[in-house]
């Protein structure tokens, strides 16, 4: 099925299209939604830190402008972009998160990391230039791994106290420096919870733009260990049963998808689709 958001790179300094407003993962809305008349938000003398453009929604060209705060607007509110992953269209996600990961991006990089010139846009690519030393930026991808850890008809998932009331998932971290992702599936699961696994599965990826991340998704068997939490990391963590499964995270997270999948296969139900 083919999407409606089709990023590309559009030449900002062209005039016409639609825009969309983002402020630290927030973005402004009115009743219509979050695609506004680009022309006439310039005109809102709104606090525009940078302005690139991002792409189309069907025929339509879709801009960016991030703010350096935001700000009251007649008519709109802001809401956050974990809002319309759980409750917007996969198109509007997608390019929402797109549009988050760009924004941040553009934010963290006005400035040259080594000279601390400012920093100008390459015409025709995705990049940020210093003109005094050369140093060239790209967005930025922070690549993870998220593991559903199973024994039988069991699945190990865990909470953080950052979750929602009653909430479990799978386990996630970061890839660091000169590690292959298997090795970090390992590690991390050995620091967060204690226990060992082997026999590693990949199944699929997801974009997570909560800032910038690449979630590689794992199953992986259980081979070892009792649980012993990293208590800075994990508030809880237990063996659950396939037919007594706690809250889990919301259909359009890698992590669902991840529970789903072994669930279906372990009870021969038809296996779902990772959205968008």
């Amino acid at each position: 099925m083919s999407s409606r958001w089709q990023p590309a790179w559009l030449d900002a300094r062209q005039p016409g299209g639609w825009a969309v407003v983002h402020c630290q993962q927030q973005f402004l809305g009115d009743a219509n939604g979050v695609l506004f008349p680009r022309e006439w938000l310039k005109r809102q003398d709104l606090p525009i830190l940078a302005e690139h453009g991002l792409g189309h929604f069907g025929a339509d060209a879709v801009y960016l402008l991030e703010l350096q705060q935001p700000v009251a607007v007649e008519g709109c509110a802001w809401q956050g972009l974990r809002q319309f992953m759980l409750h917007g269209d996969s198109d509007t996600f997608k390019m929402l998160g797109y549009a988050s990961q760009i924004g941040t991006w553009a934010r963290q990089h006005r400035f040259c990391g080594s000279c601390g010139a400012p920093m100008q846009h390459i015409a025709g690519e995705r990049a940020m230039h210093c003109p005094a030393c050369a140093l060239q930026h790209y967005p930025r991808l922070s690549p993870s791994m998220i593991v559903l850890v199973t024994r039988g008809d069991e699945v190990l998932l865990a909470r953080s106290t950052r979750f929602a009331s009653g909430v479990y998932s799978t386990l996630a971290g970061f890839v660091e420096a000169g590690e292959s992702v298997e090795d970090c599936v390992r590690r991390e699961v050995q620091e967060e919870v204690g226990v060992q696994v082997c026999n590693l599965q990949y199944l699929t990826s997801q974009g997570w733009p909560f800032p910038h991340s690449l979630m590689l998704g794992f199953h992986a068997e259980y081979a070892g260990g009792e649980i012993v939490l990293q208590e800075e990391e994990i508030e809880d963590a237990r063996w659950f049963s396939l037919d007594n499964l706690p809250s889990l995270p919301p259909q359009r997270s890698i992590s669902r998808y991840l529970i789903d999948l072994y669930v279906a296969r372990r009870l021969g139900h038809a296996e779902p689709m990772l959205p968008g």
